[in-house]
């Protein structure tokens, strides 16, 4: 779980990130969003909300992982239900997060979910077992 959660919470920013970059935005603007989550608007604090917003993403379907296998299709999905949960529902809450441009951060929650799937599928082998793992 937590290669999934370091490789998610790095890579899952890509298209907002992008998007910014392609549209001269801002690319720590969503990064700041997320601070206004613990009452702040910098960016260390609003790192620090990503890193465990992500750990607390990345453990729910790790855990339906558990019973139903997820990979990058399916990883993809949850992360599309993540962003209702996020954008739509706690994320109206916080005029920082709903001022974000919306397709780009749903491209995020989608990408974090597909990568969250696809690492999970890589920590076990074509019959479900916990693969070993190699540090060489």
């Amino acid at each position: 779980m937590g290669r999934a959660w370091v490789v998610a919470a790095v890579l899952g920013g890509v298209p907002s990130t992008a998007h910014a970059l392609w549209t001269g935005g801002d690319v720590l603007r969503s990064t700041r969003a997320a601070a206004s989550l613990l009452g702040g608007t910098g960016v260390i604090r609003g790192a620090v909300a990503h890193l465990g917003v992500s750990a607390c993403w990345v453990a729910v379907p790790a855990a339906v992982d558990r019973r139903w296998p997820l990979d990058a299709r399916t990883g993809a999905v949850a992360g599309a239900v993540i962003a209702v949960v996020d954008l739509e529902l706690v994320g109206r809450w916080f005029p920082a997060v709903r001022e974000l441009p919306r397709a780009a951060q749903w491209a995020d929650h989608v990408a974090f979910g597909a990568l969250v799937g696809a690492a999970l599928r890589s920590t076990v082998d074509e019959r479900g077992a916990p693969r070993p793992h190699s540090f060489g």
